[in-house]
């Protein structure tokens, strides 16, 4: 079977798309290779073994076009209520907190944020089908 190992994204600003994972989602450089023209960052933690790898290009400096077909990441976290107010007073803009229903019942806990780069995640209460 296939085990998904990584997601990668395009960021502009190594060092500010670095510290917003890192405080948003206790994710750390777990490996930097420089490249002629492009520069590879991937972000872990102990959480789990899937790694965001940030692609920086050189020289770019206008904003990229996320289009239509990106949607979200997704992150899940024990107490969503607690990340919501941490985001908060970390400043990192948390859009409001969402319960979704299915059936008449709860479905998913929820907040989005955007990184620097507008990439939105999703964080979710761990429960369900979303461990």
């Amino acid at each position: 079977m296939a085990k998904m190992i990584h997601s990668m994204i395009r960021v502009r600003d190594e060092e500010a798309s670095v510290a917003f994972y890192r405080t948003a989602f206790g994710l750390e450089v777990a490996g930097r290779y420089p490249f002629d023209g492009f520069t590879l960052i991937y972000m872990a933690n102990e959480e789990t073994d899937f790694e965001l790898e940030l692609t920086v290009n050189a020289g770019r400096e206008t904003p990229y076009e996320l289009g239509d077909g990106y949607g979200h990441l997704a992150v899940s976290v024990d107490d969503l209520a607690a990340e919501h107010a941490r985001f908060e007073a970390a400043g990192l803009k948390p859009n409001p907190l969402k319960t979704m229903e299915r059936d008449g019942k709860p479905f998913a806990r929820f907040f989005f944020v955007s990184d620097p780069d507008g990439y939105k995640i999703e964080v979710l209460e761990r429960g369900g089908r979303f461990k």
